[in-house]
């Protein structure tokens, strides 16, 4: 490392109160050490450059330079603390371009993944996480003892308006709980977002009138931050209750935005390109740590991955991922983990197994794929969640519901 200062801590005890825990996985190129490297990387994530700086002082460095406290080259692993003063409050794109910015992109590290970020305690303070988190979408559905069933409607693109709104009208009417637009609907000449909007909450209502449960629909906004807001706020004055988000793609810039300025929406968060970055096990930033940024810029649902479904995603990684969701964290509110991609209604007592109930499922081909149709797919799927909740294997189900039967042949 440059310069006639260090960043090698190893016998440093990280203050949890003040300072942030940053654990990545490095890999150096051929000709560089390990520990010179990591070096390298806690200078260009925090105070220092490639060289020696006349314009930086002991007392500063002393204060503010991050510190290189585990190295363990067998894992591969190198945690890294920083001072909190070094992170604006309240502000993930800042941090981001701190932890995440430009050591991806440093020579010496032929692989870099960021593993986790462990906050301190002040810097969460900064945060109001979700409004409504897993306990208010349980409360407004009151759905409480079994995973709230979803759907997503099918093709992607393809239905009108009116097609798409009397398609949620069926599968509201069969058992589905929560419906959400697919990632790349927004606002398309095909299938406009107000008309979409209109008739959708139009036929909500009839099926909630008809089955005397409430429902959720996802609309989603994603688009450039001041129209996002545009439809955030007609999806409200047409009495919705719920937004979806890609939140990749619009960035945590517009993800904190939107929950600031509509604190009273459900945000639905899709990970639409999380791939691009967390799939590598070598290089990039893993979903635990896109969730944690989540989570504190405040979305309610959160795509975590499936496991049994047609999206990659260790069981362990997902499980780890979802558990955090679920648990407290300095007061910050529970996100509902969901499980989208690929499901159908014989996967459901293993995702429930593997899982566990508190999970939004969500079901596309799933149920618009059934041999007899959409309301016989959400039919399906509700049935196949009810025989988990009464212990009872599929196939026994199935001896007294035909509809059941037909989905578990043709996805068997």
């Amino acid at each position: 490392m440059p310069g006639k200062f260090s960043y090698l801590h190893l016998n440093h005890q990280p203050d949890r109160r003040r300072e942030l825990v940053a654990v990545y996985r490095l890999e150096p190129v051929a000709g560089f050490s390990f520990a010179e490297v990591a070096q390298s990387l806690a200078a260009e994530s925090s105070i220092g450059t490639w060289t020696h700086l006349r314009t930086l002082s002991a007392d500063v460095f002393e204060r503010l330079a991050a510190k290189v406290f585990d190295l363990d080259e067998e894992r591969k692993i190198v945690k890294i603390a920083y001072p909190e003063e070094l992170f604006e409050k309240g502000n993930l794109p800042q941090l981001l371009s701190s932890v995440a910015g430009n050591v991806f992109s440093m020579k010496e590290a032929a692989f870099l993944r960021l593993e986790d970020l462990e906050f301190s305690v002040n810097y969460l303070k900064n945060f109001g996480g979700p409004t409504f988190g897993l306990g208010g979408v349980r409360n407004f559905l009151q759905v409480f003892h079994r995973p709230v069933i979803g759907s997503i409607m099918k093709p992607k693109i393809g239905l009108t308006s009116k097609e798409n709104a009397k398609l949620a009208y069926e599968v509201f009417r069969n058992g589905v709980d929560f419906i959400k637009d697919d990632e790349n609907l927004t606002d398309l000449k095909i299938n406009p977002f107000a008309s979409r909007l209109e008739a959708v909450m139009a036929w909500k209502r009839k099926a909630e009138k008809e089955t005397g449960q409430k429902k959720i629909y996802a609309f989603n906004i994603t688009a450039p931050a001041g129209e996002m807001l545009e439809r955030a706020e007609l999806v409200r004055d047409n009495g919705g209750l719920c937004v979806m988000v890609d939140l990749v793609t619009v960035g945590f810039s517009a993800l904190q935005f939107l929950r600031q300025e509509e604190p009273d929406l459900i945000i639905h968060g899709h990970r639409a390109g999380h791939g691009l970055f967390d799939r590598s096990p070598r290089h990039g930033l893993s979903m635990y740590v896109l969730a944690k940024l989540a989570r504190l810029a405040g979305v309610d649902q959160l795509h975590t991955g499936t496991v049994v479904g047609k999206m990659e995603g260790r069981l362990e990684e997902v499980v780890k991922i979802n558990n955090f969701l679920r648990a407290e964290w300095q007061g910050i509110r529970p996100v509902f983990p969901v499980a989208s991609g690929g499901l159908h209604p014989g996967l459901i007592p293993l995702l429930v197994e593997k899982l566990g109930p508190d999970l939004v499922i969500n079901f596309g081909g799933g149920i618009h794929g059934h041999p007899r149709g959409s309301a016989a797919g959400a039919r399906a799927v509700q049935l196949a969640v009810e025989a988990v909740v009464e212990s009872l294997p599929l196939a026994e189900k199935a001896e007294d519901w035909p509809v059941l039967q037909e989905a578990l042949d043709h996805w068997s």
